[in-house]
């Protein structure tokens, strides 16, 4: 398949139609008396001292030399056939003198091929001796470049031994831990890792040196010289010498900061969430008990009206009147279902399994898609602020069902296991290519699902998405620690 598609992407060059109209042009004074074209040709050949077909076959060298330097010996090759094969007829047919016809055309492909050898030999002679040059000043230079990323790299860098003694470290690793290059020098590395941070540490060494996988870059806690803890994102790898493991390098990038600011961020976001529930509670309350109110005797209203006016009301008057009471039910019928969405008042009675019975019922009513809940294990309650978040995420995965993946049918499993709680919704729409991690969804325009994640963190849970182009989606939110309220 890869050779197939690599000669339709050469095919598809214009130099390639190029070499074939230039052979197709050699070809035409070459079979000139059949053709019956001017012998103006033969005039021009004559005066240059050549014979005729000899001069006409020379210029079939032209597209075979040009076709090795555009494509390299095989594309030389192919054009050296292709002309053989267009001087073949005339050897064969036409020519009075078949045989030293046939001993010009094999020499054209054979000098040809060797011109084309040659050339390409020397162009990658040339290529050799530049790349060689090349790399010999790059050899001179690379020790004193390395040294200087070394030392001013904006993240610290930090070398020990296999014992896990320190070697050396940059300016940044200084401002990191505190310690001079000369303080680190010979230091043990477990005087800076706490008791937690020692086991991480020894699981990346020995899977390191395993040759197993490592997810990196990974987060790490240190003890700087002050005492004081940071928070650092590290890489690390093995340094060799002959093939063989010497010591580990570190690549650290300090994100005390960082972390802090997304805790406190975190907690913004979990007093706006509050907020908006409380809220939407306060929304929903009083379209229930006002608005709706209002709209039932708005209803009733026009039927006593329409029913009790005898025959003072026109036909058309109790039509109209009866139009305008639909009307009011169907305002009613949707105020109420907002009313729903905003804050399900069988959430705070009832609790979440029979709240998202009638979230899938509803979803299936007016989406028209095949919505099921699923419970397995044995049921519980969960804590409010939990049960809330939990609503909602399962409300926005269908409504993202809904609105973008062109499902048929959408199903919600509940599973309740010891201390944990786990909800799977499932969809066999469309399907999407999964960005690298579950942080790029917003930078890829999915926000419903930036959402989730977010709501997921506010109470613990961990969020995984599977998903590819045409099989669906699963959006799985699992919360660990969850024991009965």
């Amino acid at each position: 398949m890869l050779s197939v598609n690599r000669v339709v992407s050469q095919v598809r060059r214009p130099a390639f139609w190029l070499i074939v109209a230039l052979l197709a042009l050699i070809s035409v004074p070459h079979y000139a008396e059949v053709l019956q074209h001017p012998a103006f040709l033969n005039t021009i050949m004559s005066d240059l001292g050549l014979n005729r077909h000899a001069f006409e076959r020379i210029l079939y060298l032209g597209p075979i030399v040009w076709a090795g330097f555009l494509f390299g010996r095989r594309g030389a090759v192919v054009t050296a056939f292709a002309a053989f094969f267009l001087m073949l007829p005339r050897v064969i047919f036409i020519s009075l003198k078949p045989l030293e016809s046939f001993l010009e055309a094999s020499a054209v492909f054979i000098i040809g091929n060797v011109l084309s050898v040659s050339f390409d030999a020397l162009r990658r002679e040339r290529e050799r001796r530049s790349q060689l040059e090349l790399t010999q000043e790059e050899l001179r230079t690379s020790e004193q470049r390395y040294r200087e990323l070394f030392v001013n790299a904006h993240d610290a860098i930090l070398l020990h031994d296999l014992d896990g003694f320190m070697i050396t470290g940059n300016r940044a690793a200084e401002k990191l831990t505190g310690y001079s290059v000369q303080e680190m020098a010979g230091l043990d590395v477990r005087s800076f890792l706490s008791e937690d941070s020692l086991v991480l540490a020894g699981q990346i060494r020995e899977k390191l040196l395993r040759g197993e996988p490592v997810e990196q870059p990974y987060e790490q806690h240190i003890i700087r010289k002050d005492r004081t803890e940071a928070i650092i994102q590290l890489s690390t790898s093995i340094v060799r010498s002959n093939d063989k493991p010497v010591a580990f390098q570190h690549i650290a990038r300090d994100i005390t900061e960082e972390k802090r600011m997304q805790e406190n961020l975190r907690f913004y976001l979990q007093q706006a969430t509050m907020a908006q529930e409380e809220e939407r509670r306060r929304i929903s309350r009083e379209l229930h008990d006002e608005t709706i109110q209002a709209l039932v005797v708005l209803s009733r209203n026009l039927d006593a009206l329409s029913s009790g006016g005898g025959n003072e009301l026109s036909a058309e008057t109790r039509l109209r009147l009866e139009e305008l009471r639909q009307q009011a039910n169907s305002i009613m019928t949707e105020v109420r279902r907002l009313s729903q969405d905003l804050r399900p008042a069988a959430l705070d009675r009832l609790g979440l399994l029979p709240t998202l019975e009638w979230l899938t019922a509803d979803v299936g009513r007016y989406s028209g898609i095949a919505t099921r809940l699923n419970i397995i294990g044995e049921e519980r309650r969960l804590p409010e602020e939990v049960e809330l978040v939990l609503f909602r995420i399962t409300q926005e995965a269908l409504r993202n069902v809904w609105r973008h993946a062109r499902a048929t049918s959408a199903e919600v499993t509940v599973e309740f296991e010891a201390g944990r709680v786990r909800i799977v919704i499932h969809d066999n729409g469309t399907g999407f290519a999964l960005p690298r991690t579950i942080g790029d969804l917003a930078r890829d325009g999915k926000l419903g699902l930036a959402g989730i994640q977010e709501r997921a963190r506010l109470v613990g849970a961990n969020l995984n998405i599977q998903s590819q182009p045409g099989a669906g989606t699963s959006v799985i939110i699992e919360l660990p620690n969850a024991g009965p309220l």
